[in-house]
């Protein structure tokens, strides 16, 4: 592998210069830039990205953790992400952390390692790794949470105002007549404390509604565990009349097991979804939704996130972003109320 030794005696110039015309190429006169930018052509000279890294103690590098790559929300919030580190200069390392907080730690090491600037992050449930984030940021690390952040966090946060989604929806379907709600999500206050489940019995309750035992379940939020759940609850003696879904990966393996079922939407049960994925316009009839605005996220996200890099004693930020109800045709009064065709 060529180095810029061998660039420099090629070219006819000092290291100093090959290396300034790599770093500032404006400050070169044109001929000697000229000279070092053939040399690097002929050479097929990479500058060691590692070593300069070790050199300076960070890298050009921007680490993003989500929660899992296959959930369209995180695939779009990537390559928003991606296109705005990019626009600065920097490039884009990300993993998933499956929302398991062990793996997430050997992730936070391997990022470490790399010399990173800065680190956006879908923080996973669990034992939080706050201790490490610190350590990280004592370093030089910038760090902002992104959908999700650990209880009492110190870090900027971006998010969906996931209070004021979830209060929309129990409210839609609250005035289309249903009483027998049941969230599609996980109950269980320190496993998964997420917004839109501790919300979700506060906006039934604010409403007068209460929620059966038996639809309170601790759900991991993938599509298995939300299809298994609908054809728990569907067999239920007194089975909800509409369903909530708190993601929209979740959705999937709802709208699954209600095909299965041979159970109609909205006839027989309403299904409202988080997420305005491509699927849920293509199936009949198309589901309702709370849109979130994943792109203006993914840019205030990288925007604080770069801001904290160029000022580490930047004042913490905390983002709230609003979601939109999409309405289609997937909800529509329970049955019982359902006026006689």
């Amino acid at each position: 592998m060529a180095t810029i030794n061998d660039v420099a005696r090629l070219a006819g110039v000092s290291a100093t210069t090959a290396k300034r015309a790599i770093r500032f190429p404006e400050k070169l006169a044109p001929d000697t830039l000229e000279r070092v930018q053939k040399a690097i052509r002929e050479l097929h000279y990479e500058p060691d990205k590692l070593a300069s890294a070790l050199r300076s103690g960070q890298s050009q590098t921007i680490g993003l953790i989500v929660g899992s790559i296959v959930e369209p929300f995180f695939a779009q919030l990537t390559r928003t992400i991606g296109q705005e580190v990019r626009a600065q200069g920097y490039t884009l390392i990300t993993a998933e952390n499956e929302y398991e907080s062990e793996l997430e730690r050997k992730q936070l090491k391997e990022f470490y390692g790399n010399r990173i600037s800065g680190l956006l992050i879908r923080s996973a449930f669990g034992k939080p790794n706050t201790d490490y984030l610190e350590r990280m940021q004592e370093r030089g690390i910038a760090i902002v949470e992104v959908d999700y952040f650990s209880p009492h966090s110190p870090f900027s946060h971006v998010m969906l105002d996931n209070p004021q989604c979830v209060n929309d929806g129990v409210d839609y379907l609250a005035k289309l007549g249903h009483r027998r709600i049941a969230a599609l999500g996980s109950y269980h206050p320190t496993i998964q404390p997420d917004e839109r489940v501790q919300t979700f019995p506060l906006a039934m309750q604010k409403l007068g509604l209460t929620i059966p035992e038996a639809y309170i379940g601790y759900l991991s939020p993938t599509q298995d565990a939300a299809y298994d759940f609908t054809h728990y609850l569907m067999n239920l003696p007194e089975p909800p009349t509409a369903l909530f879904a708190i993601t929209g990966n979740m959705a999937i393996g709802t709208f699954r097991a209600l095909r299965e079922l041979g159970l109609k939407i909205p006839q027989d049960v309403s299904l409202l979804s988080f997420d305005n994925y491509t699927w849920t316009e293509l199936v009949d009839p198309p589901v309702d939704v709370i849109e979130q605005p994943n792109k203006e996220m993914a840019r205030a996200a990288t925007e604080l996130l770069f801001e904290h890099i160029r000022d580490p004693n930047r004042e913490i930020q905390h983002l709230r972003f609003k979601g939109k109800l999409i309405k289609r045709g997937s909800c529509a009064a329970p049955s019982e109320l359902a006026p006689a065709r």
